[in-house]
Formats: structure tokens, C-alpha cells, sequence
């Protein structure tokens, strides 16, 4: 069985003990249908609250095309994307979640549309079972990565995907504490491809994304990979100071031309006070954004902490390594 042969599944794991199992039986079952392809499934538990590390435990004893990564603490959906795109062996990554909506059944599809012209094939939704405030935030952060980042207006950046492996050789370059695999993936090839596909209900529970989470998604890909709001920031104080001048040119003309008596307009002054400062604090918190990115970067600060690794059994606890059997036994 050749590289190209091989299909490694990433998954980021979070809050899924319950809903997991099912995804990796329906991967199971997919590939038993394509003997001509081989795969292998790749969990990084994101360190949430619960028992999805020991389920993922159990996974690994069980199936030995099963690598299960823990990191040490909670970093975040992109992170454990790149720590899953490091342990890859396969010509063929694909990356789905691990709450059941993204068809394994629908794998394939996405597999077979990369030819010789395509690297990279999203999933392109007909009806997304998200809640109507994840549905505005999802449709916001295509137009603003349209914008931001020059993605094709028609080109849907789903979860659920599958590129070839130099793609995911160059995304794993990346070694800043703010990855976004969205704009690594945009970076790394032009030629990109939707297909549309079934988008299921959550198996269990409710997304983690909020709008907090969304808004850090949004900072992560503009700071990472733009500089277009500073763009914007200087723009905006170019406007500023040329209607401030083009304002004082007016006043003196009405009191040498027009005669007029000009009213001192102290409120009309302080609004337009407190509008130039917000526009400035604005401007100054945008570039320390920019600037405190930097800073933590050159501080090597980590992309993720691996806690435990499957594949490094001296990482795992002592009971994991006592308990897996011997092949050869």
C-alpha cells in the first residue's frame, strides 16, 4: 500500500466521550468498503472536562491504526489540528469533527475530487444544522475571510476537508502560538474545490463556539496572515485629519468671508472629542494586537503542550502501558 494510498483522519477532541466512538466506527466501516485504501485516525484530545481521554484510551488498545495525542491543557481547536497534521503518515489527510455531523460515509466524496488539479476539497453544506447565531457568525467569517484574506467568495471553508500531504507538510511550518489553519491552507495552494454534502445533526450536546470563541477566530486569522486593519487604522486617521482640516478651513471662511458669528459649539466639540480619541484608542489597540502577538511569538511561546502520546509510550500513564497487549503474545 503506496503513501497515496494511505488516508490519515485528524480529529480535535473535545467534550466528545459519548459522540467519538461512533465517528470512529462509521471511519471503520467507510474504509471497509474502499479496500483499495488503508487509513489511520489520529485523536488529540483538546483537554476538556470529562472522560474523552479515556475513551480515546480504550480506542488505541483496541486498534492499532488508532494514535491518540492529550495535550496538557485546553489550547483550542486549530492547535490540536496541528499537533494531528504533525504525526500524519498518510498522502491523504482528511480533518472532520468529532460531534457526528460531518459524514464519514461522505469521506470519499471529498478523496475522489482531488485530481491533478486540486489539492484541497471542502465539504460545502446544503442546509448546516447550526444554531442560527452560529449560521451569522459562519456566513460573517467567510465575508470577512474574503476580504481579509482573498478567499474566492465562492469557496465555503468547512471543518470537514481533505488535502494532499505537501499541503499539510507546508501548514505544519508554522510554528507561531496563534495558528489558523484556514489562511495556512489558503497560503499553501491556489487550487481548492467544494462539494456539497449532507450536514447532520449533533449527536449529542450543543457547539463549543461562542461568540468569544468566534471573535478570537476572527483576531487569530486577521493578525496572523493581514495587515489590512492597520490599513484600515490609517485610513480611518487620514479621513480624521483631513475633514478636521477641511472643518477649519470653513470656520475661517465664514468669519473672514461670510462675517458670520461663529458659535463656539462646545458640545458639538466635545462629541467630535470623543469620537477622534475613541477612533485613536482604537488604532493603538490594533497595533498593540499586533505588537503583543509578536512579542509572545518571539518568546517561543508554545503552539501546544503535548501531555500524553500514544505513539511515545514512555509519555503514557503507567497504567495505558501495562495494559496494552503485546502483539507478538
Amino acid at each position: 500500500m503506496t503513501q497515496d494510498h494511505l488516508v490519515s483522519c485528524v480529529i480535535p477532541c473535545y467534550h466528545s466521550e459519548h459522540t467519538l466512538p461512533q465517528v470512529v466506527r462509521d471511519i471503520q466501516a467507510v474504509f471497509a468498503t474502499r479496500p483499495d485504501y488503508d487509513y489511520e485516525i489520529i485523536l488529540v484530545n483538546d483537554n476538556p472536562p470529562d472522560a474523552t481521554w479515556q475513551v480515546i484510551e480504550t480506542m488505541v488498545r483496541e486498534n492499532p491504526r488508532i494514535h491518540g495525542i492529550c495535550f496538557s491543557r485546553n489550547f483550542g481547536q486549530h492547535a490540536a489540528l496541528m499537533a494531528g497534521y504533525r504525526h500524519v503518515r498518510g498522502g491523504i489527510v482528511v480533518s472532520l469533527d468529532d460531534d457526528g455531523q460531518n459524514p464519514p460515509s461522505e469521506m470519499f466524496r471529498l478523496i475522489d475530487a482531488m485530481d491533478e488539479t486540486h489539492d484541497l476539497v471542502y465539504a460545502n453544506y446544503t442546509e448546516k444544522h447550526h444554531s442560527h447565531i452560529r449560521n451569522l457568525g459562519s456566513r460573517l467569517t467567510n465575508r470577512m475571510f474574503s476580504w481579509m484574506l482573498g478567499k474566492p467568495k465562492d469557496l465555503y471553508l468547512a471543518s470537514y476537508y481533505a488535502a494532499r500531504r505537501f499541503v499539510i507538510d507546508e501548514m505544519v511550518r508554522c510554528e507561531s502560538p496563534f495558528p489558523f489553519v484556514d489562511g495556512l491552507a489558503l497560503r499553501s495552494t491556489t487550487h481548492y474545490l467544494n462539494v456539497p454534502m449532507d450536514h447532520l445533526d449533533r449527536a449529542e450536546g450543543k457547539s463549543g463556539y461562542t461568540l468569544s470563541g468566534l471573535f478570537r477566530l476572527w483576531t487569530n486569522a486577521f493578525t496572523s496572515f493581514s495587515v489590512k486593519p492597520l490599513r484600515i487604522a490609517t485610513f480611518t486617521g487620514c479621513v480624521s485629519s483631513v475633514s478636521g482640516v477641511l472643518l477649519g478651513l470653513i470656520l475661517i471662511l465664514r468669519k473672514l468671508i461670510l462675517r458670520d458669528d461663529v458659535d463656539a459649539g462646545w458640545t458639538s466639540l466635545m462629541a467630535m472629542m470623543l469620537i477622534l480619541s475613541g477612533i485613536l484608542m482604537m488604532m493603538l489597540g490594533l497595533i498593540g494586537e499586533y505588537v503583543g502577538r509578536i512579542f509572545v511569538t518571539m518568546n517561543r511561546s508554545p503552539q501546544y503542550v503535548i501531555k500524553y502520546d500514544s505513539a511515545r509510550e514512555e509519555m503514557l500513564p503507567s497504567s495505558f502501558k501495562t495494559s496494552r497487549k503485546d502483539p507478538e503474545t
